[in-house]
């Protein structure tokens, strides 16, 4: 992992400095993708780089489906959509319509995130169907984008309609009730949750794995485990094929209702049902261990998961340094992290951060954002602000000014912080930029 951040490090660097007429460098799909990366809060960078990457002159890389949706994202992010669309649609080939559906993805998941919902659909009616991809599985991708943002009540409108309403698309079946379950669960909505659960039964509807997956993890996260574990042994007794997602949900549900001695007995009862765990499963109980103080046996637990074919990720360090108390040991195990080769996420660094700045230690801070840096990835507002926070926590007023006004200059950021009184770029004072607090 660190020989691909390097060479990803050294690619954007060449692309910075290399003439047209350069001999083109070795590329593949990998390194082209963690080199969007690199520009994901610059989207002309990231979209010149794609187009390098695929030139004669550049890297002569055919675009591939993962390269082109991520290229589209990033366009979306910055809401250039005009500019994402025109992209997705010069990649058009009659003959392989497939190749454009993870991009096209990518478009309506930005669209959604947006809330620009009547564009999104727009898209799937339009867009879609001018490269051939207005099916019922991009009818999928576009409930799946609008649910995946909180629009889920638009969603069960164009999958269910209405009296007034025009008919679905597409006759609405087990796998579309299940991602307007799936939508009602992430929006927290548990009353409205429940009873698409029983309009399911209403409907006729048939419920397979993940319909009991999806519904039993909403109870378990709306303050209900029992009930979960209650449902899990229901698929059991109704012979449902149980597969490791329900085991995994079933085993953080036993650990809120019951201890994670239960979660760990679940587990070996999995293990001897003949279901191999994967990575979830170790960090599942690998929190719940952390979580009651219990750090020598979540050790312990990673040490298993090396044994089982399974790397610890970033979400397995996470458990630790969301409840380990001591600066030192949070640092030494983010030191480790690295030289394992486990890539820290942006939300890895914002949750590192946040953590040193409240015990007030800001070397660590500096070398937490200094190691972000060096690995590739550029802030993002989230990191910005909490460096700030930390900053003026200890009261480095003009220091966090600096990098209010960086994020600023950056675009990440629409409006000066007030405690800062930041100027806007390229203005004499505040009362000279009127738009500053309206857009």
């Amino acid at each position: 992992m660190l020989s691909l951040v390097r060479r990803r490090r050294l690619l954007a660097a060449r692309f910075s400095t290399l003439p047209e007429a350069a001999p083109p460098a070795p590329l593949d799909a990998a390194a082209v993708q963690e080199t969007l990366t690199l520009y994901t809060n610059d989207w002309r960078r990231a979209l010149d780089f794609f187009h390098w990457s695929a030139s004669p002159g550049g890297g002569n890389l055919r675009p591939t489906p993962s390269t082109l949706s991520r290229a589209v994202d990033i366009l979306g992010k910055h809401f250039e959509f005009p500019q994402a669309t025109a992209l997705l649609l010069a990649h058009h080939d009659p003959s392989d319509p497939a190749f454009l559906r993870p991009a096209l993805r990518a478009l309506l998941n930005r669209l959604a995130a947006a809330n620009l919902v009547d564009d999104a659909v727009r898209a799937f009616e339009s867009t879609a169907a001018s490269v051939g991809l207005r099916d019922e599985a991009s009818f999928h991708l576009l409930v799946d984008a609008l649910c995946d943002h909180r629009r889920v009540d638009e969603a069960h409108h164009l999958c269910l309609g209405g009296r007034a309403a025009a008919p679905p698309p597409f006759p609405p079946g087990t796998k579309t009730h299940n991602l307007l379950l799936r939508g009602w669960a992430k929006a927290r909505a548990w009353a409205r949750l429940r009873q698409h659960w029983l309009d399911m039964d209403a409907r006729g509807v048939a419920k397979d794995l993940h319909s009991y997956s999806i519904y039993m993890d909403a109870l378990a996260k709306s303050g209900k485990p029992w009930k979960a574990v209650k449902l899990f042994k229901e698929m059991k007794q109704k012979r449902l094929p149980v597969d490791i997602v329900a085991y995994n949900t079933a085993i953080h549900a036993v650990g809120l209702a019951e201890g994670v001695d239960f979660a760990v007995r679940m587990y070996r009862q999995m293990v001897e049902a003949g279901c191999r765990p994967n990575t979830a499963t170790f960090n599942t109980i690998v929190k719940l261990l952390c979580k009651e103080g219990r750090f020598k046996e979540g050790y312990a637990f990673v040490q298993q998961m090396h044994k089982a074919g399974c790397e610890p990720n970033e979400l397995t360090y996470h458990c630790f340094f969301q409840y380990l108390s001591r600066p030192q040991e949070v640092l030494a195990l983010f030191e480790k992290m690295l030289q394992r080769g486990c890539r820290p996420r942006m939300d890895t660094y914002v949750m590192l951060i946040k953590r040193f700045g409240r015990w007030g230690f800001l070397r660590p801070v500096f070398f937490v954002w200094k190691t972000m840096e060096e690995q590739g990835l550029t802030p993002d507002a989230f990191a910005y602000n909490t460096l700030i926070d930390a900053l003026l926590e200890k009261g480095m007023v003009d220091l966090a000014r600096k990098y209010d006004e960086e994020m600023l200059a950056k675009g990440l950021s629409p409006k000066p912080r007030k405690e800062l009184g930041t100027k806007m770029p390229g203005s004499e004072s505040d009362s000279d930029n009127a738009l500053s607090g309206v857009i």
